[in-house]
């Protein structure tokens, strides 16, 4: 199930009572809301508290900030404004906090492959831990209060990174969003809501978070996963029947061996056949988890901030192309 979910995310909206939403908050307000949140994950009675790390928007570089949107540990809209926001991180980088983004708080855990259970147990208990220091807004009809209606209630989003080559090949993407819609479910591309899917990568969410549980929301996202990845699986076996799909798998690892340039576009695409021919047998001696690692670290903002520079879009295509080569 691993060849398809990717990743895993719960993420948890939560607001204090007795502040504004961020969106009605002047810079100081969102400073005080800031350090009252840091403070209360300082003091919080856990170990987790040694390993997290606080960095403020505004002392980021900009390749810094999009690193963290490439990594999904933020979200696009959160790194576009510094004011009065900050990111607290696990050094594992499996667990992020964004402050004042859309909520004032945004906890999500993030794991490797199908780990919805782990995930959700996490994020509960650092819930909890936050709840003894914080006091969060909360309505005995409409459960923890957020500033858009849609995350009224549980305030939970619980998303599955999927690979979906095979379902994307055969247009079926369009049918199926219109199919889970109806069971309350969204499908969107790889950086969630108005993005584009990059190298057939898919993020799977509940939209329902009202008159729901969080626990009935992870079992229902389960297993409506499990009948998509069934669907992928299926679709494969039918694609990687003909030689014109295998073709297409082994040129993709050729390209991405030899090639001296290459654009971040071109490499997940041809990542993605690769990523396809490994997890139907097509192509032996390349791992998954290597092709999911070059996934995140041929990211444009990532690269940057790994050389401790910033370069010009050519020298980023030729290093690209130099760690493809390298690791492949």
């Amino acid at each position: 199930m691993n060849n398809v979910v990717m990743l895993t995310r719960i993420r948890l909206a939560r607001n204090l009572k007795n502040y504004p939403f961020p969106c009605r908050l002047n810079t100081a307000g969102k400073n005080e809301v800031c350090e009252k949140i840091i403070n209360a994950v300082k003091n919080c009675n856990s170990p987790l508290a040694d390993d997290l790390e606080v960095f403020y928007i505004k002392d980021l570089s900009e390749p810094e900030r999009i690193a963290l949107v490439e990594k999904h540990l933020a979200s696009p809209e959160f790194v576009s404004d510094s004011a009065g926001r900050a990111i607290i991180l696990s050094k594992d980088r499996t667990m992020s906090i964004m402050l004042n983004e859309e909520d004032h708080i945004r906890l999500q855990i993030i794991k490797k492959g199908l780990a919805l259970e782990d995930a959700y147990d996490i994020a509960d208990k650092l819930d909890t831990l936050l709840d003894e220091n914080l006091e969060f807004a909360f309505d005995k009809k409409l459960g923890f209060l957020t500033q858009c209606p849609t995350n009224l209630g549980t305030g939970m989003r619980a998303s599955l990174m999927l690979h979906l080559p095979a379902l994307k090949n055969s247009n079926a993407i369009s049918r199926i969003a219109s199919n889970l819609q109806k069971l309350g479910l969204t499908i969107r591309g790889t950086y969630g809501e108005g993005s584009e899917p990059k190298g057939a990568m898919y993020q799977l969410s509940n939209q329902v978070t009202l008159g729901i549980s969080e626990k009935s929301a992870v079992e229902n996202l389960k297993n409506i996963a499990g009948q998509l990845v069934n669907q992928e699986l299926q679709a494969q076996k039918r694609i990687t029947d003909s030689l014109e799909a295998q073709d297409k798998i082994s040129r993709s690892l050729g390209l991405l061996k030899s090639s001296i340039m290459m654009t971040c576009d071109e490499a997940m695409e041809l990542l993605s056949n690769v990523r396809f021919g490994v997890s139907s047998e097509v192509l032996d001696g390349v791992k998954i988890d290597t092709v999911d690692e070059l996934i995140d670290d041929i990211q444009p903002a990532t690269m940057m901030v790994k050389k401790g520079e910033k370069i010009t879009p050519r020298d980023r295509d030729i290093l690209r192309a130099t760690i493809l080569r390298e690791r492949l």
